[in-house]
Order: C-alpha cells, then structure tokens, then sequence
C-alpha cells in the first residue's frame, strides 16, 4: 500500500510547507503528494494554486488578501524572493480546524527535496503534480513544453529521477513528460466529473498510475484497471470509512490529507 501524504499532510500542518512534509516522513508515509508552479525567476516553486490563495495566505505585513483580489498575486508575475515573504500558513483554515498554525512559506521544490532526503531515514518517492491549465498558459504558468521541462530539471538535478512520478489533470503535461523523460513514472488524475476511461483513452501512451477521484472507483472497475496492470492510486481518502473502502477495493495507494489515519487503517484491516 503506497501510502501518500496529500500536500505532506494537510489535515494536520499547513500544506505544502516544509514542516507538513517533516511531519508526514515521521508518520511513515512512503510518498510525499505535492504541487508546484513557476515564479516570475523560473524557479519551481511548491504551491498547490499559481497565485497567493485567499484561503492560506497573508501579506508580508499579515494584511488579508480577499477572494476577489487573490489571482493578482500572480505567482508567475512574482520572483521567489517576494513569494518566499508571504506567510501560508497562520490563518485558520475553514476546512481543517485540527491543522496546526505557524508562520510557513511557499518553498522550492529543490529545497523541499533535499529536506526531506535528509529527514527520511529510508528512501522517499515524491508524486509531483504539474498545475499547468490551458487557461493558465502565459499569464499564470509559462508554456506547457517549459513548465515539464523546468519540473524535470530540478528532479533530474536532485538525483530522485528514480523516486518521482509526475502527475496532472492536464493531459497535454502528461504527453510532454512523456514526450521530455519517457522513463519517469506517470499518474493520470481523473476528476470528479470525468469517466477514467475515457481520459485515459486521450492519452497517446499508456501512464503507469491512474489517479481518481475516490469515489469514482468501485470493485469492477479497480479489477478492469489492475487486470491492465495500471496502478489504482485515488485522491483525496480522508474518512474513516473511505479509506476502509478503499482497502477493501485493494487499491494500490491512497493519497490522504490525513496519512497517519490512513496507516492506523492499514494496520488494523
């Protein structure tokens, strides 16, 4: 059971930040879920959105941002020094009321890495997830082709090539990964409203992992999909009783906000 922390471990630490992934090694996670953008500098920056999210982030002076406001703190319009100023991690989230508060910043995936490499005492994988978006192309992220290849270059560099998979929900990401590193394991996210099929039907190669929305799944289509030698790894298991589902589907990992639950329920079931 590939056990992931989802953004390290959201439900417990604010996400995305070093301490969550700190956090997440000691609980015994065998891989880190992450998500990363490009700043103004071409540095690949560890965020979940391409812009200063209303939800997690305060200016450098702990002024709010609004929800109306937050896309003008364009991250791809911003270098990694002023990124690195804002605090994500002092607000109370709404949607975690048990995550711990303190001052964290966005780090870089390199950074991220080589913290983590030095935190483990075995061998980490880390499932990266490309947010790249036809809509984003330009203006919030640089061009598909860049982005992938920026991404691939801080892994490659960092020696943990062999430990990485890449994953989107955009499949023109998936095709330059391919396209770029065909060697590197590759996850199709699924979303709530698509059918696994038929995405992954778009693709021109066949990825090792698909990724779904945990409710999509049931125990025909975990059988079809395995009996096809993909990976069965869903997103995001948080309840008792999901994931007590999900093992009893015998998916090949969960990604979960809260890993230590997720580990409770593997040893129990």
């Amino acid at each position: 059971m590939d056990i992931q922390g989802h953004r390290g471990c959201r439900g417990l630490l604010p996400e995305n930040s070093i301490p969550a992934f700190k956090k997440a090694i000691d609980i015994g996670v065998s891989t880190l879920e992450l998500d990363v953008v490009i700043s103004k500098d071409k540095k690949v920056v560890v965020s979940h959105e391409p812009y200063m999210n209303h939800e997690i982030a305060l200016k450098p002076n702990g002024d709010e941002i609004s929800i109306e406001n937050e896309k003008e703190f364009n991250l791809y319009q911003m270098a990694y020094d002023s990124i690195k100023a804002y605090d994500c991690g002092s607000k109370v989230h709404p949607r975690f009321p048990q995550q711990k508060k303190m001052m964290v910043y966005k780090p870089l995936l390199s950074e991220m890495i080589q913290i983590s490499e030095k935190q483990s005492n075995q061998a980490i994988n880390y499932n990266v997830e490309i947010k790249s978006h036809p809509d984003y192309d330009g203006v919030y992220t640089p061009e598909v082709s860049e982005f992938v290849k920026l991404v691939l270059e801080v892994i490659v560099s960092e020696g943990v090539e062999e430990r990485t998979s890449l994953q989107s929900f955009d499949l023109r990401a998936l095709e330059e990964i391919y396209k770029q590193n065909p060697k590197i394991i590759t996850a199709i996210l699924i979303d709530e409203n698509e059918k696994i099929s038929d995405k992954v039907s778009k693709l021109s190669f066949k990825p090792e992992i698909i990724s779904p929305f945990f409710a999509l799944l049931n125990e025909e289509n975990v059988a079809k999909f395995q009996k096809e030698d993909f990976k069965i790894v869903p997103w995001t298991v948080n309840k008792p009783e999901d994931i007590q589902a999900m093992l009893e589907l015998k998916v090949d990992g969960i990604i979960s906000d809260y890993p230590d639950l997720v580990i409770s329920k593997v040893i129990e079931y």
